[in-house]
């Protein structure tokens, strides 16, 4: 491999480290502040507190986080954490005859006897395990005629498979030759954590180094060497890494720690109460941004501030199961959620049809359900992502909100560069670039993503039935929609792969992003 092929990769990959960055001490609330006062494109959060429910009561509203886990104990959250009130902690009986045994705080549908699921496989990897038995020793000539289609997607499938794997074998080949000739350049400094005028300084001896330097001095315009190569070097390391070893590894299947049939969708009660994981980074974050602790003077202050967090753990560090994601609704539903979120998504669906079910079954009573639209830049009226609020009859979920990401300016980077989008199939956006948020431990940490997105949807639709709880899940959705701020310039986004400048109204339903102020206005005229 070149080495120009290697810096390539490692300028693509800390492409985050020029987004238009603001003083992350001043705005670290950013996507609750208002666009007028405040200069950045929050959902005005801070301005509906002040002059629309101050002195307003407000009754406890409770949100199902469907994610990898939920830190119970952290500083802002453990007083927003809900509690099943009909559980027993500890004594091993299913008290309120659920079919959770101990479900105090929620349930963790990847867990067994012995632990829990932290890596898993891409659902188009568990597809591929699956039909290599179903098709072995067959060729397009000699399988059965009925099974032809299905053949031919295994082969697709296959194909895609090798192609991916292949790649992610190539990123991890060139991050790791990018990190070598780094620790070649930082030895030759030498200084562990060099600054920016250390690598101004700095002499290069041919092409190679020439670009290194060139690198450092552009990702170190917002962060120090130490946090770039520990943090974000290492981060990038470890996904590609995983990737090989997990996330397309047809020889990984870690299942059996569950002790369920993967493979029967109706099965429901199975799994264990260990709510946090062994990854809970991503639902704590995910949490922190509906219903951190408004009240504690600690932290980070969510959307809400009168929230119960149920965590429910379906989804690994790969793609989730949709028998599991089936349940977790059904669960969250069953419990007594109004919101969920769902910070998740795929490609590729095993069983759509039990996902449906669930979430029918989760809109009949009367709950919102909130996705994020992901992370690939892609338009999702034409590419596939699951779970999806369009049934396999074609009919549309009534209660179901598809979230993308915005980012802080009113400008042609309002769309978040990574978000996925669709005229159709994208109903709002909202902020989701460096949101802060708590993770583990009692740390807090900005991220970008969809996965930021929709919990700022979340703590909205919870704002909203906390304060006007005779409304239904459908009456909040219509809300949320009809008082968005309208976006009315253009958007960078993509189109056949090249960056176009579009309307935003081409890029969802609305054509705009979600606004608490507005939401809150609108709410008090619906009897």
């Amino acid at each position: 491999m070149n080495n120009n092929h290697s810096l390539k990769k490692i300028i693509a990959l800390s492409c985050f480290s020029v987004l238009p960055l603001f003083s992350l001490a001043q705005k670290a609330n950013w996507q609750n502040l208002d666009l007028k006062t405040d200069s950045v494109f929050g959902i005005s959060t801070e301005k509906a507190y002040k002059e629309l429910l101050k002195g307003k009561k407000s009754k406890p509203v409770v949100v199902a986080v469907l994610d990898g886990g939920v830190d119970l104990n952290h500083e802002d959250l453990k007083r927003v954490i809900w509690t099943n009130t009909k559980e027993i902690e500890g004594n091993g009986v299913d008290d309120d005859k659920n079919g959770y045994k101990d479900d105090i705080h929620g349930w963790n549908f990847l867990g067994g006897a012995t632990g829990s699921i932290d890596h898993e496989n891409l659902e188009l990897t568990r597809l591929v395990r699956r039909d290599n038995v179903r098709f072995a020793g067959l060729t397009a000539e000699t399988v059965a005629e009925k099974d032809k289609a299905s053949y031919e997607d295994f082969m697709k499938n296959r194909s895609k498979l090798a192609q991916e794997l292949t790649t992610a074998k190539s990123n991890f080949a060139g991050i790791s030759g990018f990190k070598n000739a780094l620790d070649l350049l930082i030895k030759k400094i030498g200084k562990e954590n060099p600054t920016p005028n250390d690598i101004e300084a700095f002499q290069p001896e041919g092409e190679r180094e020439s670009r290194i330097k060139a690198v450092l001095l552009n990702v170190l315009k917002d962060t120090d060497f130490k946090t770039f190569y520990n943090d974000r070097l290492a981060k990038d390391m470890k996904h590609f890494g995983d990737q090989i070893n997990y996330d397309y590894n047809v020889d990984y299947n870690p299942r059996s720690i569950v002790g369920d049939d993967p493979n029967n969708s109706k099965e429901r009660f199975y799994g264990n109460n260990d709510v946090k994981g062994p990854d809970a980074s991503h639902g704590s974050h995910v949490s922190g941004i509906i219903g951190a602790d408004r009240s504690n003077n600690l932290g980070i202050m969510g959307v809400a501030n009168n929230v119960l967090i149920m965590g429910v753990r379906n989804t690994p560090n790969g793609d989730e199961r949709d028998k599991d994601v089936a349940n977790a609704i059904r669960y969250a539903a069953d419990n007594g959620a109004k919101v969920i979120n769902m910070s998740f998504g795929k490609a590729y669906s095993r069983d759509k049809e039990a996902v449906d079910e669930a979430i029918k079954y989760a809109v009949n009573k009367d709950v919102l359900l909130v996705q994020a639209a992901g992370n690939e830049n892609k338009d999702i009226d034409v590419e596939s992502n699951f779970p999806s609020r369009k049934y396999l009859n074609g009919e549309i979920a009534s209660s179901y909100i598809t979230v993308g990401a915005s980012a802080f300016k009113d400008d042609e980077t309002l769309k978040a560069g990574f978000s996925n989008f669709g005229k159709t199939s994208v109903d709002v956006f909202a902020p989701g670039v460096l949101i802060n948020s708590t993770t583990p431990e009692n740390t807090y940490k900005p991220e970008s993503g969809t996965s930021m997105a929709a919990p700022v949807v979340v703590g909205l639709a919870a704002l909203i039935r906390s304060y006007y709880p005779k409304l239904t899940a459908v009456q909040v959705k219509e809300i949320i929609l009809k008082s968005v701020v309208k976006i009315n310039h253009n958007v960078t986004s993509l189109k056949d792969g090249a960056p176009v400048s579009v309307p935003f109204s081409e890029i969802c339903v609305t054509g705009g992003i979600v606004n608490a102020y507005n939401a809150l206005k609108l709410a008090a005229t619906y009897k």
